[in-house]
């Protein structure tokens, strides 16, 4: 990866965890101080609390991204220290698609005169999910490739001993 394309990506990493602890701190700020007040509509304190939990799966899906960028400029990616952050992704993005199946059941009840809504967001978490299947093929070509690594490193040993 080019410095250019590393420098790229962590800015969108730093921008993206900003924003997501602005979302947060207004989110709990509502929260303590009740700032506006539910009228019946929509059960507003419980969007809040699974606001909250989204962003805080977000924050760590983002920091293991940083993780593993920090991994590939040091190419050091290809080694089993990578799964653990690889794991962590998948286990926030499967964090991530529950968190909006809770939005979904939350804003069910409002939407009976139009369920079309409450399907379109089941398609969302459906797609949500999508993601960390696509994160989890992307880990098994991962270990596909560490075990060829090592495979390569130890034919190198075995070459260097004959040689």
């Amino acid at each position: 990866m080019g410095k250019l394309t590393v420098g790229a990506l962590r800015a969108v990493l730093v921008v993206v965890l900003a924003g997501t602890v602005f979302v947060q701190a207004g989110m709990v700020w509502a929260l303590v101080t009740g700032g506006d007040p539910e009228d019946g509509s929509l059960p507003l304190t419980a969007l809040r609390v699974i606001t909250v939990l989204g962003m805080v799966s977000v924050q760590v899906a983002v920091v293991c991204v940083g993780r593993l960028v920090s991994m590939v400029r040091r190419g050091t990616v290809f080694s089993h220290a990578a799964f653990r952050y690889v794991d962590i992704v998948i286990g926030a993005i499967v964090a991530a698609a529950l968190l909006w199946f809770a939005v979904t059941a939350v804003n069910a009840p409002g939407q009976r005169d139009d369920p079309g809504v409450t399907l379109i967001m089941g398609g969302v978490g459906v797609a949500i999910l999508g993601v960390a299947l696509i994160v989890l093929v992307l880990r098994m070509l991962l270990a596909q490739a560490v075990a060829r690594d090592v495979e390569a490193a130890q034919l190198r040993a075995e070459l260097d001993e004959v040689i």
